[in-house]
């Protein structure tokens, strides 16, 4: 089986958590953290400095290394490395996605998770986070 390797942005600022609804694909309408794929050469921070500014015109500042998940969908394996981030300048404008929306800790159920990104939330809800 085919593995992907992305990253994801962990945006968390006052006391919400950026999501992000996909806009194409098969898992369109679905929502998840938003990053992309590593390209050839990237470390992990550079890729997901560069995914966000592509997808919603936004610099970042990569903090640390939230947690790392590994998931089989039925066409490929995705191994995602989630980082918290904070935005440094722009304004999170959708370019790919189709929505977004900030949501407290305990809205983070309210909308319907990529089955990779519902680990996350998983660990986001046992987490001390408020």
């Amino acid at each position: 089986m085919k593995t992907i390797a992305v990253v994801a942005a962990i945006i968390y600022e006052g006391n919400k958590f950026f999501a992000t609804q996909r806009g194409y694909g098969a898992w369109k309408d679905y929502w998840e953290f938003p990053g992309g794929k590593i390209e050839l050469g990237e470390s992990p921070e550079e890729a997901l400095c560069r995914e966000i500014f592509e997808e919603l015109d936004t610099k970042i500042c990569v903090g640390e290394k939230l947690t790392s998940v590994e998931y089989d969908y039925s066409e490929f394996h995705l191994s995602m490395q989630c980082f918290w981030a904070t935005v440094v300048e722009g304004s999170l404008v959708l370019k790919e996605h189709e929505s977004a929306k900030w949501l407290k800790k305990e809205e983070l159920n309210s909308v319907n998770w990529l089955p990779a990104d519902r680990i996350v939330i998983d660990f986001l809800e046992k987490s001390d986070l408020r």
